[in-house]
């Protein structure tokens, strides 16, 4: 079925909880519960896109709480190959500011407790050196820079993004020992989101705003959750015009390594294969 079906999808963050136009919803069960919310489909530059809010419709799901295997095996089950990640995320160095838009080349986990992986059985090494797509990234840099990023400093391009498990902010000391790492930015869902991406073959990159500077890095009484809702809600225009001119430039995935890391190896989970709800045998989707 056709109307089921979408090539791409956007997961949407902290305040960031509708994107299409005219969309209609499916509802997807999968072996790791439900999503975080019923999947929107709707048509974006031409292309068959699908919506989730991680957080659910009204941020019911707090960071360490969000069910992301549902979420991605949910979303691969639809047809997705393709997945952008707009999120929040505090500023720990000084080429970063509030109002920035990073797209990260690096991602760090701090997290302490979340199932990370799709593998319970057997033998199955996941190669994630590099843990964003470089097509998907080169898109939204292109996007940026076509569109001006909708700021002045534009976009900004690499960075290396510590996920921690939330939901309290960092103490002063932990966020000054990141930023000593030489660790740009964090944040509290982008791990295992990536990871679990790559696990379903999917081409995936996180689009972080930067709406804080965050407690060692600045003086202060350190970043709050009103400022970080705030900053989110006053970009969202600006996030959505720079998502739907990157759908315009994604290239094809047929051929990246993000899709093809299995081939040849005995996965031990099932990778849905796109038909909304079927699954694909060994390593390929």
């Amino acid at each position: 079925m056709e109307h089921q079906r979408a090539d791409i999808a956007v997961i949407g963050g902290t305040g960031f909880y509708a994107f299409l136009d005219d969309p209609h919803e499916v509802e997807v069960t999968t072996p790791y519960g439900d999503p975080s919310a019923p999947i929107a489909i709707g048509t974006v530059a031409g292309r068959s896109v699908a919506f989730v809010p991680r957080h659910g419709p009204h941020h019911e799901f707090p960071p360490h709480r969000i069910n992301h295997r549902a979420n991605l095996w949910a979303l691969r089950s639809l047809g997705v190959r393709q997945v952008l990640a707009p999120c929040a995320v505090g500023g720990l160095r000084p080429e970063v500011v509030p109002g920035d838009v990073v797209v990260p080349d690096q991602l760090v986990d701090r997290t302490t407790g979340r199932v990370q992986s799709y593998v319970e059985t057997g033998a199955v090494h996941l190669p994630f050196a590099d843990p964003y797509c470089s097509g998907v990234r080169g898109a939204v840099l292109g996007a940026g820079e076509a569109t001006g990023g909708g700021a002045e400093r534009g976009i900004v391009d690499g960075g290396t993004m510590v996920v921690i498990e939330g939901p309290r902010f960092s103490t002063r000391a932990e966020s000054r020992w990141y930023a000593d790492q030489g660790w740009t930015l964090v944040n509290m869902t982008g791990h295992p989101e990536a990871v679990l991406a790559r696990e379903m073959q999917q081409c995936y990159a996180a689009i972080a705003l930067v709406t804080d500077m965050d407690a060692g890095a600045e003086d202060g009484a350190g970043v709050g959750q009103a400022e970080v809702f705030a900053r989110f809600k006053e970009n969202l225009d600006r996030l959505r015009g720079l998502l739907t001119a990157t759908i315009e430039r994604l290239p094809d995935p047929d051929g990246c390594s993000c899709s093809n890391w299995a081939d040849g190896i005995d996965l031990t989970y099932e990778v849905p294969d796109g038909s909304a709800g079927g699954v694909s045998g060994g390593g390929r989707a």
